[in-house]
């Protein structure tokens, strides 16, 4: 059913609780699991970036291996990507890429307006996405 997963990771802890949700899945699927982070250009209207932002290779490189740390303590063997962009369009560029069957990812509000759902992240994967979107909360 869930042939290949796809797992974007970044400093947030919704993604570190969503892993968990990910373990089960492909341990359940025996799926073959890649794990993406993307290095994410910072706006240059913004005053400074936020703390998940990915914005240096080196913290990407470093973020990817603890991930992939965290699946093999428990048996499974993941296959880590970076790529550099803009997060929602890259995480469903890359779920096509690789046909992935599901993308498994942790959802953080941006709060109840209608500008911070429109903008999130995880609500651009969504609507974009070539194949299912687990949402962990």
């Amino acid at each position: 059913m869930f042939n290949t997963v796809l797992f974007p990771v970044d400093q947030s802890r919704e993604a570190r609780e969503a892993a968990d949700v990910a373990i089960e899945i492909v341990k359940k699927y025996n799926s073959r699991l890649f794990l993406l982070s993307v290095l994410e250009q910072p706006n240059p209207e913004a005053e400074s970036p936020t703390p998940e932002m990915m914005i240096s290779p080196e913290a990407i490189e470093e973020l990817l291996k603890g991930a992939q740390s965290l699946f093999t303590q428990h048996g499974i063997k993941a296959e880590t990507l970076s790529r550099q962009g803009m997060p929602a369009f890259t995480i469903c560029d890359v779920a096509d890429e690789i046909e992935a069957d599901l993308i498994i990812m942790g959802c953080r509000g941006l709060g109840l307006t209608d500008e911070g759902a429109a903008e999130s992240v995880t609500n651009r994967v969504i609507n974009l996405s070539p194949c299912p979107v687990l949402i962990v909360p």
